[in-house]
């Protein structure tokens, strides 16, 4: 059996959960199948039934929009990596910037198609903010592929849940495989090089958030909620990659009011590298994940496979992961029942947030006794190997089920 997998994201050029999903599935996968994945990028490796290459694009002959910039250059390399030829017996999409490639797969190469689902465009409102009208793009390219898919995988039950009731898909064809973690990898460091590098100062425990700069992540949320935190913990706030420069700038503005009202507050505006970000979260006393909106929630896994215990909004496939007052807290929220899905009452979240942080900061055994508990679960429930049988096991269902009379062309909306 030949997998390809479409995706953006692929090491070195990862920016996300859904690249550090690639990167482990497909390492794990290409120890029982032949695994080839096309990447936007310049990546060009082989190694035992692994190969990857990377798809540029010339971006300099564009006079389009900037917002349309990514649309276009993404619809270019889904049309390239199709021309330059295909030998697989299933496709596997992740995210919408390769659905194209994928549609463009089954209906011109014959070829079965499977779509993890990461995130659902509609659930997330403000990337028109930075797709501009290129937005209605990503949300139909989205929903073709979902509803002509042989198959798709849901990263949690909300998330199947999300894809049953938004789109016109048959419930057999979507089956819900969890996420993984490396639990060697992401583990207990003692190594401080990170702390020494970005200013934290040893022996003052920290709150850690860890997250791209975009609504859905939720640092607006933990900034205001610093406000209502005790003063005796640093807070360190792991975020790059914003989603505009107008988000950027406005995140900027909080963090700065922030830090005249309170010291300790260090902001790594930077992606920073695996080893850094693991002894990050080796270090952290609490770790913070406020987001509105996160179909799975790797980077509490990881935060619990480093034994921190976790502070996490109640939404999405978070409670999936985090098991409230055994493995840290999980903070509920309300959220509007329209688009853009913000917290109905802001302050009475960030207060939340504050409460439980603030609770575990002042109890040192109760953060040990999270974190043991954490670690116990990540290694126990989350390893790759289990991910990528169940993967092999759907591959295979889906080759012998032949295709489904329901899985055919996407309609126009």
């Amino acid at each position: 059996m030949k997998v390809l997998f479409l995706t953006k994201e692929y090491p070195p050029h990862v920016y996300g959960g859904a690249g550090v999903h690639v990167d482990y599935l497909s390492r794990e996968l290409a120890r029982h199948i032949e695994v080839e994945i096309r990447s936007f990028g310049d990546q060009a490796s082989e190694r035992p039934g692994l190969r990857i290459r990377g798809f540029g694009v010339d971006r300099a002959r564009y006079q389009c929009p900037a917002p349309l910039v990514p649309v276009f250059e993404s619809a270019q390399r889904c049309l390239d990596m199709n021309t330059s030829g295909i030998s697989a017996d299933l496709v596997h999409c992740h995210t919408w910037y390769t659905h194209l490639g994928g549609i463009l797969v089954k209906l011109c190469y014959d070829i079965p198609l499977i779509v993890t689902t990461h995130s659902l465009e509609p659930q997330r409102p403000w990337k028109a903010d930075q797709l501009g009208s290129g937005y209605r793009f990503s949300t139909w390219v989205e929903r073709a592929a979902l509803e002509m898919a042989d198959a798709i995988v849901a990263v949690s039950l909300p998330m199947r849940n999300d894809i049953l009731r938004m789109f016109d898909v048959e419930g057999s064809r979507v089956h819900v495989i969890h996420n993984g973690i490396d639990t060697e990898e992401f583990s207990p460091r003692e190594s401080e090089a990170a702390l020494l590098r970005y200013g934290i100062e040893r022996g003052v425990p920290y709150l850690l958030f860890v997250g791209r700069i975009t609504e859905q992540k939720g640092i607006r949320h933990l900034l205001q909620a610093i406000a209502y935190m005790n003063a005796n913990f640093q807070v360190v706030l792991c975020a790059g990659a914003a989603d505009t420069p107008e988000y950027a700038g406005e995140i900027a503005a909080m963090v700065s009011q922030v830090r005249a009202r309170r010291p300790g507050i260090i902001w790594i505006e930077e992606m920073v590298d695996k080893t850094s970000l693991v002894e990050l979260y080796s270090h952290a006393a609490v770790f913070c994940c406020p987001s509105i909106y996160e179909p799975f929630g790797i980077i509490n896994l990881e935060a619990m496979a480093c034994q921190n215990p976790v502070v996490a909004a109640a939404v999405g496939g978070i409670p999936e992961i985090v098991v409230d007052g055994e493995t840290g807290y999980l903070v509920p929220v309300e959220l509007s029942e329209h688009p853009p899905h913000a917290p109905v009452d802001p302050d009475g979240y960030a207060r939340a947030l504050a409460e439980r942080v603030n609770r575990l900061m002042a109890d040192s055994h109760l953060r040990l006794r999270f974190g043991r508990e954490g670690r116990k679960r990540a290694v126990e429930r989350f390893g790759w190997a289990s991910v990528a049988q169940a993967t092999v096991s759907l591959y295979r269902r889906v080759l012998q089920g032949g295709r489904k009379p329901e899985a055919g062309v996407p309609r126009l909306r």
